[in-house]
C-alpha cells in the first residue's frame, strides 16, 4: 500500500470511528441517554464505508482468485470471534456471527448464497434448519409410540451460538492494477463454517458452510456493527474496516486452476505439513509477481 492510499484509510478510520465511541457517554443524565445522537451530532453525521474505486477490465494485469481460511482460534483473529456471551454488555457490541444471521434475518442482508460460485440464492428460511436443532427425549419417543401427543417439555430445541463458530472462510481476488501499479486486494465472499447441528453434542462433529454472503453488497451493515479495539475502546473498529485491511491472519486453501479449482487437500492428502507449505507457495507467487514487475 503505497502513502497516499495509506493517509486516505487513516482518515477514513480515525474520522469514521470518533462518531461510534459510546455515543453521549460523558453527557449523558441517565443510563437510557447513552448512545442518542445530539441534532447537531445527526446533521454533521455522514459515514458511509469507503468507496471502492472503478476498475476497468483492462486496467487488471493480473489476477488471482484465492480462498482462504480464518482460524478463529488465532488470537490475531478473537476480534471476528467475539463477545460469545452477550448477556451482560450493551447491544452496540456482537460478533461478526450475530451481525450476520441478525442482517440475514432482517432482510438487510439478501445477498445469501450456498456456496463460493454464488449460483444458488438462499432466504433466511432456508439457513434456519441449519440454525437450529430440534430433538426428542427418549420420554418423548415414548409417547410418539404410546400413540400420544408429546409433552413440550420433552423436545430439545438448541441453536447455534456464535461460541460454535470456529473459522469463517473468505474467498477474494488479487490483481495487479497497472494504472496505479500496485498489487491490490477485493474481498469477494465470507462464510461462517460451524458444526452440524445434529452433531455438534458428538465428539466427532460435522462442520459445514453455513452461508456464503457476498460481501460487497453487505459492506454497509458491516460498516454499522463495531468490533471492540483493545488498543483504544473510545474507537472501535467496524468489521468492515477489519476485513477490507485484513487485519486478519488467513491461510490459503484453494485457488483457481485448470483442475475445477481444486483445493489444495484434495492433492496434497493426509499431509498437513505439505498442505501448509503449498499454501505459503500459493501466497508468494502471487507476491512475487509485483516484486518481479519493478525487475524489468
Amino acid at each position: 500500500m503505497n502513502a497516499r492510499n495509506f493517509l486516505i484509510v487513516m482518515i477514513s478510520f480515525f474520522g469514521s470511528l470518533a462518531t461510534y465511541a459510546q455515543t453521549n457517554l460523558l453527557n449523558a443524565k441517565i443510563p437510557e441517554e447513552i448512545g442518542i445522537k445530539s441534532d447537531a451530532q445527526l446533521i454533521s453525521d455522514n459515514d458511509r464505508p469507503l468507496e471502492y474505486g472503478y476498475v476497468d477490465d483492462r486496467d487488471v494485469m493480473m489476477g488471482k482468485m484465492v480462498w482462504e481460511i480464518i482460524d478463529l482460534s488465532e488470537r490475531i483473529n478473537f476480534p471476528l470471534y467475539f463477545p460469545i456471551d452477550t448477556t451482560n454488555i450493551g447491544p452496540d457490541r456482537r460478533s461478526l456471527y450475530d451481525i450476520l444471521t441478525k442482517g440475514i434475518r432482517s432482510g438487510e442482508i439478501s445477498e445469501v448464497y450456498t456456496d463460493s460460485y454464488f449460483n444458488t440464492k438462499k432466504s433466511y428460511k432456508d439457513i434456519q434448519a441449519s440454525l437450529t436443532r430440534i430433538d426428542t427425549t427418549d420420554s418423548g419417543k415414548e409417547q410418539i409410540n404410546a400413540g400420544l401427543q408429546i409433552s413440550p417439555e420433552y423436545i430439545l430445541k438448541q441453536d447455534l451460538s456464535a461460541q460454535d463458530v470456529t473459522q469463517y472462510k473468505i474467498k477474494g481476488y488479487w490483481y495487479f492494477d497497472i494504472r496505479q501499479s500496485e498489487l491490490k486486494y477485493r474481498l469477494i465472499g465470507i462464510c461462517p463454517v460451524t458444526p452440524d447441528v445434529y452433531t455438534m453434542n458428538s465428539d466427532e462433529k460435522d462442520y459445514i458452510e453455513l452461508f456464503w454472503v457476498f460481501f460487497p453488497a453487505s459492506r454497509d451493515v458491516l460498516h454499522e456493527a463495531k468490533s471492540f479495539n483493545d488498543k483504544n475502546s473510545a474507537m472501535p473498529v467496524s468489521f468492515d474496516q477489519i476485513l477490507n485491511s485484513r487485519r486478519f491472519n488467513a491461510t490459503i486453501y484453494q485457488e483457481d486452476n485448470v483442475y475445477g479449482d481444486r483445493s489444495i487437500a484434495n492433492y496434497m492428502k493426509d499431509n498437513a505439513q505439505n498442505q501448509l507449505l503449498e499454501s505459503h507457495r500459493v501466497k508468494e507467487k502471487i507476491r512475487d509477481f509485483e516484486e518481479n514487475m519493478w525487475n524489468y
